[in-house]
């Protein structure tokens, strides 16, 4: 049983080739959607824009982002910690650079039957991916 809880928001962003773009924070091994947890007093639309521009150095406006939906799942990095997500997506086609805590990104197709070769988080292939289908 999950011990704590962390609330945090998340865009999803896609390029061309309609890949999601995912990322993995510092001293982690999931990749993930950009986002991360909210400072206080902030909103979920705020904090999303706020870690996008810190973890990809990408500036998005409120108006360039929809609700996907809200999730609360197994968190990817953390034991015994489930994750209450609120996710976005953008169709803003971003060019990321990994700055603060991201050290590594990747595009990925989230229709792909094969196992990527890398982890990916609980909430991407529980929530996102199937969200997107739909």
């Amino acid at each position: 049983m999950a011990t704590q809880t962390l609330v945090v928001a998340a865009v999803c962003f896609r390029d061309a080739a309609d890949r999601i773009l995912t990322v993995r924070k510092r001293a982690t091994s999931y990749f993930m959607l950009p986002g991360g947890k909210f400072e206080p007093g902030e909103g979920s639309g705020a904090a999303a824009l706020r870690q996008v521009h810190e973890e990809l150095g990408v500036t998005v406006r409120s108006e360039d982002l929809a609700l996907l939906g809200s999730w609360t799942g197994a968190a990817a990095n953390e034991l015994d910690t489930l994750v209450d997500a609120t996710v976005y997506l953008s169709t803003v086609v971003i060019t990321p650079i990994s700055s603060a805590e991201i050290v590594e990104l990747r595009w990925i197709d989230p229709t792909a039957t094969a196992e990527p070769e890398f982890p990916l988080a609980p909430l991407l292939t529980d929530f996102v991916f199937p969200a997107l289908a739909a």
